[in-house]
């Protein structure tokens, strides 16, 4: 048997496809046929030239998918079962590992659709039919009542707004979300859940407020100002990707407040902020970058328990056909969808 995927040679190239036989499992393996996938917005930044991944790669790192075989010390009985998994590696040995609680930055992380095609089985990302799981990633069996549509974004998006919200300050009733794509939308609805009374969701494109009631949330077009009062708001969630938004999130926050950024990760961010204002303020910033292992068994279980409260499959675009998969990014481009489904 041979496994179908789509290659990534860098910005501006079109997609070209390859098959390859399909590997045998080395110890803690997994091999994973993968039934659906979604395009994140990075996948987007990396095609378009305004992220760098290493070439030639298979790209690709939201998916759900059953185990078709199994390596030693992984269990026989996984065979069959839908599952999805942690878009990171992680060695389990290092520091970051095992001192500071941050499996994400461990010393010898692999991610899934960042990797080169010449590194291991090549079978790295998800715009494949397979993909080859290494020991160190953690697999979550999906309940049956969970279709793939609602699934397959879990491991990137919700296990990352799961990470940020685990911490709340002491009394949190009005929480302010800058951002109504996917991760400000699984915030809302995470927030909501945890009995914050209000959430505030804040975006410039009316398009993506559309959602926001539905998951509990109040929507606001360009700024908060007006919808919260000046130092009123015990939390703040940047999931925006733009630094614009902090000096307004600074001055909603209350004495104690919490601020998570979250949607930062490129350097065009300069903070234009004073140290006083956080320093007399006792305020507390945060970075969250990614997630560990139980941050991704929380959102499945999360999933599950909500599932009938909110139109979690409203996010996902019908899925394009791998061979359509520059078609599937045109459409992403769009930003019609929260997400848009390939399906191999």
């Amino acid at each position: 048997m041979t496994a179908r995927f789509a290659t990534f040679s860098g910005a501006g190239g079109a997609f070209s496809f390859g098959e390859k036989q399909l590997p045998r499992c080395g110890a803690g393996e997994l091999l994973v046929a993968i039934t659906l996938a979604t395009i994140c917005g990075s996948d987007v930044h990396t095609v378009d030239g305004r992220r760098s991944e290493p070439v030639p790669c298979i790209l690709g790192h939201e998916a759900v998918g059953r185990v078709v075989a199994v390596g030693e010390g992984r269990r026989p009985s996984l065979i069959g079962t839908r599952v999805t998994w942690t878009l990171a590696d992680n060695c389990g040995e290092c520091a970051p590992c095992c001192e500071w609680d941050l499996p994400q930055k461990c010393e010898r992380l692999f991610k899934y659709g960042h990797a080169l095609l010449s590194d291991g089985s090549g079978l790295n990302g998800c715009y494949s039919t397979h993909i080859l799981l290494r020991p160190g990633t953690t697999v979550v069996p999906i309940p049956g009542d969970l279709p793939d549509v609602v699934v397959a974004s879990a491991n990137c998006a919700l296990a990352t707004m799961m990470n940020a919200t685990e911490s709340l300050p002491t009394r949190c009733q009005v929480a302010v979300i800058q951002g109504a794509g996917m991760l400000g939308l699984y915030g809302c609805a995470i927030l909501r859940s945890r009995g914050v009374g209000r959430v505030v969701v804040v975006d410039t494109n009316p398009d993506r407020l559309a959602l926001v009631e539905a998951f509990g949330g109040e929507p606001v077009l360009g700024s908060a100002d007006g919808a919260v009062h000046e130092g009123h708001a015990d939390a703040i969630f940047e999931v925006a990707g733009t630094s614009e938004v902090i000096r307004e999130g600074v001055r909603l926050l209350r004495p104690g407040g919490f601020y998570a950024f979250i949607g930062m990760v490129h350097p065009a961010t300069d903070l234009g902020l004073t140290g006083e204002a956080v320093v007399r303020r006792c305020l507390t910033i945060r970075g969250f970058h990614n997630y560990a292992p139980r941050h991704l068994i929380r959102a499945i279980g999360f999933l599950h328990e909500r599932r009938l409260l909110h139109p979690w499959e409203a996010f996902v675009s019908p899925a394009f056909p791998l061979g359509q998969l520059s078609m599937a990014f045109a459409e992403a481009r769009k930003q019609v969808w929260h997400r848009v489904a390939v399906q191999p």
